[in-house]
């Protein structure tokens, strides 16, 4: 089983043993009979291990070409796992365009925990390079990036750091397996927020971490049970049920958000757009080279004042003014006040990110229905 489409249904998983269910059961269950003390038949206590979670993980693993693969109740869930298995006085480099919460976490939580960071363009290898000290334990990369989408070239990224013996992250959120697979490219961790694109539907909200390397793999399958910060038995299965049409989404997905980029690089009212997919992007050559495609974000900015960025926000018909991505419906918001809101405001603009940014997710709807929807809300 090679072909991205067919793992999608079917890696990982089997029909159910008793009754033949092609779907994954939802398994509701906290406990499990033992037959004698510490022995049972793989499943004691469901934080610890869960039939329909273990299906899930092992289908995540097969999507990105890993070897294990861990669920949890939420993206910063994941997020917080990976950063629990470091110790106070570790350094992490980080891209300086990150997600709001992932900066929140790592300012608010972990530094206060003795874990060093320092912000840094990642998709400017000269930066890493700099930024690795002798404490340095990890890496962090977005790429794309949220919301500039920005592209760091991960083996080149891959190759400093594990120079240094640095492990590296790659949040592969936004490209998700169908478009790239960052364990092959030498990443040690993909982390996910599987609420976004490998969901799909905005009706779920999880995590993943997927790796190749046993040693880690343990010391997060540890922590994943002795945080508890894992997703429910229904949440597992919705995930399962999004990632069936994972593929077929991703292409509508990317050429949808491929016209889009392109109808507004040409508008007249529009200064900026940043999408991976125009040859404008000065990151074109590394996301053609290390991508299948360009992915479904899209994010622009308009001539004028920031008020005129807000009032457009709210014309919208068809895009729909809301947090989160990666859905079928499409979605406008302004990561400023809302996805980003968390980092302050000097930090946000040293990362070129504007307070008259806006970032469409595009959804499956039909491609001229969003760019009309766009048009009128630009010109009014």
């Amino acid at each position: 089983m090679k072909r991205f489409a067919t793992k999608t249904i079917h890696a990982g998983l089997e029909a159910d043993p008793t009754t033949g269910a092609i779907m994954t059961p939802v398994y509701l269950t906290s406990t499990y009979v033992q037959e004698a003390p510490g022995k049972h038949k793989g499943y004691d206590y469901a934080r610890t291990n869960h039939p329909t979670r273990q299906a899930l993980e092992k289908n995540l693993a097969a999507l990105e070409e890993g070897t294990y693969g861990l669920a949890f109740a939420s993206g910063m869930a994941a997020t917080s796992t990976v950063l629990l298995a470091f110790n106070a006085g570790d350094h992490v480099v980080c891209g300086k365009d990150v997600y709001g919460g992932t900066y929140r976490v790592f300012t608010k939580v972990f530094e206060r925990f003795g874990v060093k960071f320092s912000f840094v363009n990642v998709h400017h290898l000269t930066e890493i390079r700099s930024a690795i000290l002798p404490e340095t334990k990890l890496l962090w990369i977005e790429t794309p990036s949220n919301p500039l989408l920005h592209i760091t070239d991960i083996p080149e990224a891959v190759e400093i750091a594990h120079k240094k013996k640095v492990l590296v992250a790659v949040d592969n959120t936004f490209a998700t397996p169908a478009l790239q697979n960052p364990l092959a490219l030498g990443a040690d961790f993909v982390v996910h927020s599987t609420t976004k694109y490998l969901g799909g539907h905005s009706d779920v909200v999880g995590g993943a971490v997927v790796t190749r390397n046993e040693e880690w793999y343990q010391k997060l399958k540890f922590l994943q049970n002795a945080v508890g910060a894992v997703p429910g038995p229904l949440d597992c299965f919705l995930v399962l049920r999004g990632i069936k049409t994972l593929s077929v989404r991703m292409e509508r997905h990317c050429a949808s958000a491929q016209r889009i980029a392109e109808f507004l690089s040409k508008h007249p009212e529009v200064e900026r757009v940043y999408y991976p997919g125009l040859t404008s992007h000065p990151e074109h050559v590394i996301a053609k080279r290390q991508m299948r495609g360009y992915g479904g974000m899209v994010s622009f900015e308009l001539k004028g004042d920031v008020q005129r960025a807000l009032k457009m926000l709210s014309l919208t018909k068809i895009f729909s003014l809301a947090e989160s991505l990666g859905g079928v419906e499409s979605l406008i918001g302004h990561p400023a006040s809302m996805t980003h809101a968390s980092i302050p405001k000097e930090e946000r603009e040293k990362a070129g990110l504007k307070d008259s940014l806006i970032r469409l997710s595009v959804g499956i709807e039909d491609v001229d229905d969003l760019i009309e929807d766009l048009d009128q809300a630009i010109k009014k």
